[in-house]
């Protein structure tokens, strides 16, 4: 049995809010752990290295950093760090549901192409550091129309990172494309279109005329993880879809995914998130109240002291 890591649900049957703000931690955010949230943090002083899931990217002053729910996320200061985190469950905003109102799916959550660091400048700080703090003092007050102020001041956070991210995307790209080869930009191409039948580093690299090797190189150079945890993390977003959105049962997810056994694709969702298929849907749909499924929705046990035991 793997160790337990420790995976934080949100959960309104305890009164919990759905969205928070809290202070950076000094320690960094160690030891690995799980959320059930989206989570964003600005970094406002000090220097570390930020992982998620096993890819690892510095961070520093004036970066926001940004991870979705039940990722393994870890932040290790080289000293002492200053910072805010904001996490907010699907609950409070769901980025997928509302995906048009945002555009933050798939840039700066759910972008296994591209890294969840966004530095900023000072300008683009000040104005975060105005909404953060509007944030804090809603919480703070909890007036009329809370949740719809908090909201409010969410999407700010979340319009903007996203337009400055695709903007500093658009003003790089030539620059860009003397660095990072093409080759990225087709086996992107390829893993979209071929995830659920391709599962093997050597078959993308087959269709590209180049070595294993040569190609694992480049994507760690450019993505800081290997090209099988890239074509991993593909199936699991497309997993966790499928089982928070549909119907479909485990095996029959499994199968449409590519995998011919039902129980290593468990084990390899309950490496991705901590937990199994089975009480990830239970478990959210539950807190959820059956929203995301078109079905009545029982109540999911709650594991204790934060940390997920050995769900089967």
């Amino acid at each position: 049995m793997e160790r337990a890591v420790p995976l934080t649900l949100f959960d309104p049957r305890r009164g919990e809010p759905a969205l928070t703000v809290a202070p950076l931690p000094p320690q960094g955010l160690t030891p690995p752990s799980r959320s059930n949230c989206f989570m964003v943090i600005w970094v406002r002083s000090g220097r570390g290295s930020f992982g998620v899931d096993l890819a690892g990217h510095c961070a520093g002053p004036g970066n926001l950093l940004f991870a979705a729910p039940y990722q393994l996320v870890r932040l290790v200061p080289e000293a002492p760090m200053a910072g805010d985190v904001i996490r907010f469950h699907a609950n409070f905003f769901c980025i997928e549901t509302h995906h048009e109102e945002v555009g933050c799916n798939g840039v700066l959550f759910n972008d296994h192409y591209g890294l969840p660091v966004l530095p900023m400048d000072e300008a683009f700080e000040r104005g975060l550091g105005e909404v953060v703090a509007a944030m804090r003092r809603e919480l703070d007050a909890a007036g009329l129309a809370h949740a719809e102020a908090l909201l409010s001041y969410l999407k700010i956070l979340l319009i903007r990172a996203t337009r400055l991210k695709l903007e500093q995307g658009a003003s790089t790209a030539s620059e860009a494309s003397a660095k990072v080869p093409p080759v990225l930009d087709e086996l992107r191409r390829l893993i979209e279109a071929r995830y659920r039948e391709l599962h093997k580093p050597s078959e993308y690299a087959a269709l590209l005329d180049m070595t294993p090797k040569a190609l694992a190189k480049v994507v760690k150079a450019h993505l800081g993880k290997t090209l099988t945890e890239l074509i991993r993390e593909r199936l699991m977003r497309q997993a966790k879809w499928e089982m928070l959105h549909t119907l479909k049962p485990v095996k029959q997810v499994a199968y449409e995914l590519g995998f011919a056994d039902v129980f290593y694709f468990s084990r390899s969702f309950k490496r991705a998130t901590g937990c199994s298929p089975a009480f990830f849907r239970e478990y959210e749909t539950a807190i959820r109240g059956g929203r995301n499924l078109s079905m009545p929705s029982g109540r999911a046990s709650i594991p204790t002291a934060g940390v997920v035991p050995d769900h089967h």
